[in-house]
């Protein structure tokens, strides 16, 4: 019996990776039958039963995993959001990091095409980076260009440390160019990418598996992208837990359960009174918030 982890699944096949060696394996028909899938990313045990297949045996427990896509044991994610073609948005960069913080997925954000925008449209992104970086994620800009891309802040040498021993999966919308972004890190990947689809103002999508590369001494995840960014498993009551600045000053609320809405003495308010909560990311806290509480019940 060998140990190893998935990196790649397709047509009910999975490529695992065990001691530098990679095994095309089954599944056992035993996770049919408890409606068990593997993941990529799941670590596993398997019976080999040549020099280069296998079958599945068993799925050690997960630290997380997401269902759309299907991937597991994530450690970090890199945000991947645009300046311009789609339009720069902190809502939708908010939206990801609280579903990666409810994880204990750690973000970075990767701000891509900044050659593209306008110097307007540079000032507002920066002055978002400053409320994020001071929340203490990492920020880097990219410029896309016909020929080459190039990582402009802190060089490429400063990115693969961010790499190394973690496995990293690329989430953001469409187009904004985590296949360009990929490619860049490992060019002999030479994956698929597509221009914005004019008439939608949004990406073609290019990912059609989930994969990890070894990229920088770590395992780099190209997806399909989320096709749910729906708090569906998200409770009301923990929601201030995935904003960090909220989490640090709700214990000095008057009331425990207080949802810093209408409650009074209300420590989060006070600190958005006060300027040390970004406004923008309180007014996305709420819309977040209405959002779960609206929610209908599952069955």
């Amino acid at each position: 019996m060998k140990e190893g982890q998935i990196i790649n699944a397709l047509s009910g096949f999975y490529d695992v990776q065990s001691e530098g060696q990679v095994y095309r394996c089954r599944g056992r028909g035993v996770f049919r039958n408890k409606k068990v899938s593997p993941l990529v990313g799941d670590f596993v045990e398997f019976e080999v039963t040549n020099e280069t297949e296998g079958y599945i045996m068993s799925i050690q427990p997960r630290s997380n995993e997401f269902k759309r896509p299907s991937i597991a044991n994530i450690t970090q994610a890199i945000i991947v959001s645009s300046a311009v073609k789609p339009d720069f948005s902190s809502l939708l960069i908010d939206r990801f990091i609280v579903l990666l913080e409810a994880s204990a997925i750690q973000p970075i954000i990767l701000i891509s095409k900044k050659d593209l925008a306008s110097s307007s449209q540079i000032k507002e992104v920066q002055a978002f980076q400053k409320v994020y970086e001071d929340l203490g994620y990492h920020i880097v800009f990219t410029s896309l260009e016909k020929e080459r891309e190039q990582i402009e802040t802190g060089g490429m040498e400063q990115l693969f440390p961010l790499l190394a021993n973690h496995v990293t999966v690329l989430v953001g919308q469409s187009g904004v160019g985590k296949s360009s972004f990929l490619n860049r890190l490992k060019p002999s990947l030479n994956l698929k990418t597509s221009d914005i689809s004019a008439s939608l103002g949004r990406g073609k999508h290019t990912t059609r598996q989930i994969a990890l590369w070894e990229i920088a001494g770590g395992l780099v995840a190209d997806t399909p992208g989320f096709s749910s960014l729906e708090f569906l498993d998200m409770k009301a009551e923990n929601l201030d837990e995935c904003f960090v600045e909220m989490k640090e000053v709700k214990p000095f609320c008057k009331f425990r359960s207080c949802q810093h809405m209408q409650e009074p003495k209300c420590a989060v308010k006070d600190a958005v009174e006060q300027g040390s909560i970004a406004a923008f990311r309180y007014e996305h806290y709420q819309t977040f918030l209405k959002e779960i509480l609206s929610r209908k019940p599952r069955y």
